[in-house]
C-alpha cells in the first residue's frame, strides 16, 4: 500500500468516525444505548473474527483475557455506554468536538498515570482546546450548568483516554488486529451482559435504524479501526492523529446536510479546540518551521 493511498484511507476512518455522532441519533430514537451499543459491537466483532478466520490468523482471547477484558470493558463497553447515554441528549456538533479534545487528554493522562514526560506543547494547548469546548458547551458564559448528555459525552471521552493509556501498558504484543478483535470481542460480550443484567428493553428496529446501525458497526468500529491502524503501521503515531481533526469537521458538515447546522457559537468553539490540537499534534520540526 502506498503512502497516498494511506493518507486517503486514515482520512477515511476519521470520516467514519465523525459520521457516527449523527448516524447515533436515529438508532437512539429505537434503540435503548445499552441495546444499539451491544448489538453494534456483536456485529463488528463477528465481522472481526470473519475476517481473522480469512487470514488464518488466530486470537489469543484465552491467553490474553485479563488485558482484552479490561481494555474491552473500558474502551468499548465504558466508552459507549455513555456515548449512547450523551447523544440521547446532545447534539452530534457538541459530542464530537468533545471528542476532538482526546489526543491532549490522552497526553495528561499518560503523564499521570504512565510518568511519561509532559510534551509542553500538549499541556499548554489543553487548556486552549478545553476553552472551546467550553464556549460550546456553557454558551460562551451565557449558562454555568452543564447539560446531562454534555456531562456524559465527557465521561465517554475520559473512557477512551484511559482506554489508550491503558492500551500501552496492557495490550499484548503481536499482531495489532487480533488485539482489535480480542477488545471487540470482550466489548461486545461487557455490554450484552450489562443490557441483561440491567434488563434493557429490546425491540426490533425499523429499516432506517436497523440499516444505520449496521453502517455504524461496519463503518465505524470495523473499517475505521483498520484503516486507522493501516495509518499507525505506516505514518507513525503523530502524524495518523492529525487526521483525528477532520472528526469534528465530518460531523459538523453532516449535520449542516440534514438540516441542523452549527450555530456560530459552535462553529468559533470548533475552530478554537480544532486549531489549538492540530498545534498541540504537529512534530516539533514543523511548528519550528510555521
Amino acid at each position: 500500500m502506498g503512502g497516498r493511498m494511506t493518507v486517503v484511507l486514515v482520512a477515511l476512518s476519521a470520516v467514519l468516525w465523525g459520521a457516527n455522532f449523527n448516524l447515533s441519533k436515529p438508532v437512539l430514537t429505537e434503540l435503548h444505548p445499552l441495546v444499539a451499543g451491544a448489538a453494534r459491537f456483536l456485529i463488528a466483532a463477528l465481522v472481526m473474527l470473519m475476517v481473522m478466520a480469512a487470514r488464518r490468523e488466530p486470537v489469543p482471547l484465552i491467553r490474553h483475557a485479563k488485558a482484552y477484558g479490561v481494555l474491552g470493558l473500558v474502551g468499548i463497553g465504558g466508552f459507549n455506554l455513555l456515548f449512547f447515554l450523551g447523544m440521547q441528549e446532545t447534539s452530534a456538533v457538541n459530542g464530537a468536538l468533545i471528542m476532538a479534545t482526546n489526543p491532549l487528554l490522552t497526553a495528561l493522562l499518560a503523564a499521570v498515570i504512565l510518568g511519561e514526560r509532559p510534551n509542553p506543547r500538549h499541556m499548554a494547548a489543553l487548556p486552549v482546546a478545553l476553552a472551546g469546548v467550553a464556549v460550546v458547551l456553557l454558551g460562551g458564559g451565557a449558562s454555568v450548568a452543564l447539560s446531562r448528555g454534555d456531562a456524559l459525552m465527557l465521561g465517554a471521552n475520559l473512557c477512551w483516554a484511559f482506554y489508550n493509556v491503558l492500551g500501552r501498558r496492557l495490550m499484548p504484543a503481536g499482531s495489532g488486529l487480533a488485539n482489535t478483535t480480542g477488545t471487540m470481542v470482550m466489548g461486545a460480550l461487557a455490554l450484552t451482559a450489562a443490557a441483561v443484567l440491567t434488563n434493557a428493553p429490546v425491540s426490533l428496529p425499523g429499516v432506517h435504524a436497523a440499516t444505520t446501525l449496521i453502517a455504524m458497526a461496519l463503518g465505524g468500529s470495523v473499517l475505521a479501526y483498520l484503516f486507522y491502524n493501516a495509518g499507525l503501521a505506516r505514518l507513525g503515531a503523530g502524524r495518523t492523529a492529525l487526521f483525528l481533526n477532520l472528526v469534528p469537521v465530518t460531523t459538523m458538515i453532516i449535520a449542516a446536510l440534514t438540516g441542523t447546522p452549527p450555530s456560530p457559537l459552535q462553529l468559533a468553539g470548533g475552530l478554537v479546540t480544532i486549531g489549538a490540537v492540530t498545534v498541540a499534534m504537529l512534530p516539533a520540526r514543523r511548528v519550528a518551521a510555521a
